[in-house]
């Protein structure tokens, strides 16, 4: 392997890792920020059980999509968005936890805004490096 495929092949799992840990983080910042607004309690155990949800569908459409091709791109954000967002309501309505109109539209504009967001920044980023 020369120096040059090396850090290729290091550059790309790097921006895989800190791809899935950013659309992981900003998921569980999404339902911190939920349960802060309602008041619930349970901190730590809660945001996890708000959370798990959306990680879930998050984690089937980053497989689905094989994500890790192109993990910063804005297709790929759309898609973990969507999947995050359709995998959570489907498991939170099979386990029990409620899905009204209202939370799915929150669901959907707070995660896009996070799980596209951060992408669009960076492509902004390196398009003005580039110029």
């Amino acid at each position: 392997m020369t120096w040059t495929q090396h850090q290729s092949l290091t550059g790309g799992r790097r921006a895989i890792t800190a791809a899935a840990l950013s659309d992981a983080v900003l998921i569980l910042v999404f339902a911190a920020i939920g349960r802060d607004a309602h008041q619930r309690g349970d901190i730590v155990t809660g945001v996890f059980l708000t959370a798990w949800p959306f990680l879930a569908g998050a984690a089937i459409a980053w497989l689905a999509w094989r994500a890790w091709r192109r993990p910063l791109s804005m297709a790929t954000g759309v898609v973990i968005w969507l999947g995050a967002v359709a995998g959570g309501m489907i498991l939170r309505a099979v386990t029990g936890q409620s899905v009204v109109v209202a939370f799915v539209v929150v669901a959907l504009l707070s995660l896009g805004l996070f799980l596209v967001g951060y992408r669009a920044l960076l492509a902004l980023v390196r398009r003005l490096r580039k110029s």
